[in-house]
């Protein structure tokens, strides 16, 4: 189970980003709107900068930032004590202190972090003596598409009419296939917006092919 104990089982920046795309575009299709979305991406959160996000909207919040020189995850889980912040990013490469000790990571709380750099791969600060939770919140980077379906089987299908999500329709948004209507139409029939799947897939920055 991916954690901050076992970190480098995580994707490295690239394949990482790319599944971020995946679980929000998998997200935008599952709730055309964006308040029940578990995870968002956005490709132009600042200059040089793009974020994925994991708001659970009841205080467990995950954000991870891309940039050039490498990534940073920031979790918080409510209800687990915060450690010493200076503890969990001790050696953070300064290109992540904005986001790190700035808004609105500082407003969210920090709870666990995590940060990737191509010289360096995948590394944190002093984990602190009790458990963080981290697995939490990092399960869904697995790269699984049996992950994401059972998780979302659960939170967006139970206790609805609609048919299950199948694992082997997300493989193909793993692998980044573009989007097709056959593909959507696995997941959920009828789409109620084909207008705003196409907003949010040029938002998001995933390739599709509607015609």
């Amino acid at each position: 189970m991916l954690s901050t104990q076992n970190y480098t089982a995580l994707p490295d920046m690239a394949g990482l980003r790319r599944l971020c795309q995946s679980l929000a575009v998998l997200d935008a299709i599952n709730s055309q709107d964006l308040e029940y979305r578990y995870y968002t991406f956005d490709p132009n959160w600042d200059l040089g900068e793009a974020l994925f996000e994991m708001n659970d909207g009841e205080g467990d919040q995950l954000m991870v930032l891309f940039r050039e020189e490498g990534c940073c995850i920031n979790g918080y889980l409510d209800g687990y004590d915060q450690p010493e912040k200076a503890q969990v990013t001790r050696g953070l490469p300064e290109v992540f202190d904005e986001f790190i000790f700035g808004e609105p990571v500082s407003s969210i709380g920090t709870t666990f972090c995590l940060w990737y750099t191509p010289a360096h791969g995948w590394q944190t600060g002093i984990l602190p003596d009790e458990d963080d939770g981290s697995e939490e919140l990092l399960f869904i980077f697995d790269g699984n598409p049996e992950t994401y379906a059972e998780w979302a089987n659960e939170y967006y299908i139970d206790e609805t009419d609609r048919d299950p999500i199948d694992a082997g329709t997300v493989a193909h948004i793993y692998q980044h296939e573009p989007l097709t209507k056959e593909l959507v139409k696995e997941l959920i029939d009828p789409l109620d917006d084909w207008a705003q799947l196409e907003t949010d897939l040029q938002e998001i920055g995933y390739p599709y092919q509607f015609a």
